[in-house]
């Protein structure tokens, strides 16, 4: 038995399943499972965690990371569930008083989480001169108006380039309600766009009990496994966070999942710029890897009909899995799923409902190791019918993800890999990498720590810009759990603000590295 602490395992909480991943140093998996994911979220990850455990046996010990992927937080925004209280505060008046913070919201949504809202003289232009004197006395009076509320969000005009008001306006908040309370500043979670880093500001807010019971989870889960490992969440981009950060910033894990799919199929095949299939049991998530990092995302994310600009991966998501019905008379595909029922309804499995999985068995795919059972021809027509139907969707979702190139290859992970074919238009290649079918678990182990930031350049050298932008994101890296002697750089966008009165350019850098060890983190 090695005394050696160089194990991490991967956990990715999904709709259908939970996958759980152990990983050593050198990138090998060790042991792998896939278990029902349960209402409650905690009994899927205590499943998945044992299961892989008892495959280590006495080399358990061995284990010094945990990573976690979930759906959780956007599970309680979509279900309306579990969220907390937030009063809004907009620094920005008299400017941007035309739309009220949450005015987008689906009305069940803001009625559920919005327990007040204030829009406060106060606010920058875009080159950080003030819009209006900071209404101190406006805050205090509007936080004993609204009364007893869970958080605070505060989100000011152009404070991702100024972020002072912001902080002001936090330590008063604290200084009035007391040092206990919870606060929430915009610029820490979206880049500029007020509304749209408002809105994320307050579901960020609204998520921490949330994301407080699952870490809290994850804790317990590891305690009562005895294993004496560091904890860590993984983030949209495909980097990691520690838990004291994940309960900070829960929004950020919205998008884990298809972004562990992503980094854990670059990392299993070695293809580092291509096309990432993921294939459940109800979706089929298709998303870019660029450079072994998910491409991102470009325009803003409706999450629970909530408009938002945090980065988030690229994905188009199909109504295409291996629980997905096939009616029996017209072959049609879906929208219907049997999930994770598929080992008691589909017809591969004695029940009664025909699904894409029988429709790939039928056509000679290996499924659980088994074989379809003879079908009438009208059903086996069906199935074959609806397996057509697939492939032209699949299809037609590269196609529009590689915009036409056809030289990338596709790289196919998940569950229901078998429901690709061997050869599709619009890729130079299919690869099917070894334990594939844990890729968003094996994405989670060996992920990275990481942060984002950006800054405005009004008249400013572009090279003083993106150093400003460099240290705010690297310290941010370094507060989600990356040891700072190894933090890089990896990404570096710049774009010109239109209808500025002077020449402006937006700057986006995200700086990702290894983990640091628990006593750096410690000592730090």
């Amino acid at each position: 038995m090695s005394t050696a602490r160089d194990l991490s395992i991967g956990v990715d909480v999904g709709g259908t399943n939970t996958d759980a991943a152990v990983i050593d140093q050198a990138g090998t998996v060790l042991a792998r499972t896939k278990q029902a994911t349960t209402d409650d979220v905690t009994g899927g990850i205590r499943a998945g965690i044992s299961h892989v455990l008892a495959e280590l046996g006495e080399d358990r010990s061995r284990v010094a990371r945990v990573m976690l992927g979930t759906t959780h937080a956007t599970n309680a925004i979509v279900q309306r569930r579990g969220l907390d209280r937030v009063a809004a505060i907009r620094l920005g008046a008299p400017a941007t008083t035309a739309y009220p913070p949450l005015l987008g919201w689906p009305s069940d949504l803001a009625h559920l989480v919005l327990a007040g809202s204030a829009m406060i003289r106060g606010g920058n232009m875009v080159d950080g001169t003030p819009i209006a004197p900071l209404d101190r006395d406006g805050i205090r009076r509007f936080l004993d108006e609204v009364g007893q509320v869970d958080a605070v969000a505060v989100a000011g005009v152009f404070s991702p380039s100024t972020p002072e008001q912001e902080q002001e306006v936090g330590e008063l908040i604290r200084a009035h309600l007391g040092a206990d309370a919870r606060v929430f500043l915009s610029h820490d979670i979206g880049p500029t766009g007020l509304l749209e880093r408002e809105n994320a500001t307050v579901l960020n807010a609204a998520l921490y009990s949330v994301a407080r019971a699952v870490t809290e989870a994850l804790v317990t889960v590891v305690a009562e496994e005895g294993l004496d490992a560091q904890t860590f969440f993984a983030q949209n981009d495909g980097t990691l966070m520690s838990l004291e950060y994940a309960e900070q910033f829960p929004v950020l894990t919205i998008g884990s999942g298809p972004a562990n799919s992503i980094r854990g199929a670059a990392f299993l095949s070695g293809v580092e710029n291509g096309i990432v299939i993921d294939v459940g049991g109800t979706t089929s998530d298709l998303g870019v890897v660029v450079d072994g990092f998910p491409r991102e995302s470009t325009t803003p994310r409706d999450i629970g009909g909530v408009r938002t600009n945090f980065r988030m991966p690229d994905i188009l998501s199909l109504g295409i899995g291996g629980g997905t019905i096939v009616d029996p008379t017209t072959g049609a595909v879906g929208p219907g799923s049997v999930g994770h029922r598929i080992t008691s309804e589909g017809l591969l499995f004695g029940g009664a409902t025909p699904t894409l999985t029988d429709a790939a068995s039928l056509a000679g795919a290996a499924v659980a190791g088994r074989r379809l059972p003879e079908q009438p021809a009208a059903i086996a027509d069906a199935l074959r019918a609806g397996l057509a139907v697939a492939h032209d969707r699949l299809e037609a979702a590269v196609e529009a993800l590689s915009f036409g190139r056809g030289d990338l290859p596709l790289i196919v992970v998940g569950g229901g890999g078998f429901l690709v074919p061997d050869a599709l238009a619009g890729v130079a290649d299919v690869i099917r990498p070894h334990d594939g079918a844990v890729a968003n678990a094996v994405g989670a182990a060996i992920a990275l720590a990481g942060g984002r930031a950006e800054h405005l350049s009004v008249q400013e050298d572009r090279a003083s810009a993106i150093e400003t932008a460099s240290a705010a994101a690297i310290a941010k890296a370094v507060q989600a759990g990356a040891d700072p002697r190894t933090v890089e750089i990896v990404e570096v966008l710049e774009a010109h603000v239109a209808y500025a009165d002077r020449p402006t350019v937006r700057v986006s850098v995200k700086a990702a590295g290894p983990l640091a060890t628990l006593g750096e983190r410690v000592a730090r």
